[in-house]
């Protein structure tokens, strides 16, 4: 089955970030790391129960999922949600980030 990719606002504006933050101290690599990370998250169009739960499915009712992306130090984490044919990506966060909080999800 194929599902359809749903990058939501506040993601996107996660990953435009992150791009901004890696241009800054490697404008070399910035353009690689993003084109990447889109190509990574394109796969989860294909079988997205493939990645393991994500620590803040512990206090949020719906399953999070996710997708870590990078290496060593720079290891990503794309938290998602699969609805029916849909996966909905809902942020990007930096994988030494403490987890997301019920608040910062907006109470979901």
């Amino acid at each position: 089955m194929t599902y359809k990719l749903i990058i939501q606002p506040p993601a996107l504006a996660d990953l435009e970030g992150a791009y901004r933050w890696i241009a800054e101290r490697s404008p070399q690599n910035a353009a690689g790391w993003f084109n990447g990370f889109l190509e990574a998250l394109a796969t989860l169009k294909q079988f997205p129960q493939r990645c393991e739960l994500a620590p803040e499915s512990k206090h949020i009712v719906q399953k999070i999922r996710q997708l870590l992306y990078g290496r060593r130090g720079g290891v990503y984490r794309a938290l998602f949600t699969v609805r029916g044919r849909e996966v909905h990506v809902l942020h990007i966060r930096h994988a030494a980030r403490r987890t997301m909080t019920l608040e910062e999800f907006g109470g979901q």
